[in-house]
């Protein structure tokens, strides 16, 4: 699966992890980009019990995109752990500060 939102400044692309399994992300996850990372985290939904999202071309990410993600790990992929690979700095700190109690992610990198 590839996706893609644009090109340069606001674009997001999307492919099949390099294992096989997961997501290989890279651009921003913006309102731009939004319809893409949606698409993206509905694909998940038949994966395994770890979730992996390669986030080290990632550039920046806003809190709605987290929210996103933060509903889609307590929705589909409730009782799944998912595994962010090294994301932009921003990622931790907004997962600190919105959800701290949220279990469901882990950041890894």
């Amino acid at each position: 699966m590839v996706a893609a939102a644009g090109a340069g400044p606001g674009h997001l692309s999307v492919a099949a992890g390099a294992s096989g399994e997961g997501l290989r992300l890279a651009g921003e996850i913006t309102a731009v980009t939004r319809p893409v990372w949606r698409e993206a985290l509905g694909r998940l939904t038949p994966c395994g019990p770890v979730v992996r999202l390669e986030l080290s071309a990632v550039t920046f990410v806003d809190v709605a995109g987290m929210t996103e993600l933060v509903m889609t790990a307590q929705g589909p992929l409730a009782g799944r752990r998912i595994v962010l690979l090294q994301p932009p700095p921003q990622v931790p700190r907004l997962l600190e500060m919105f959800w701290p109690t949220m279990t469901g992610i882990e950041v890894e990198g």
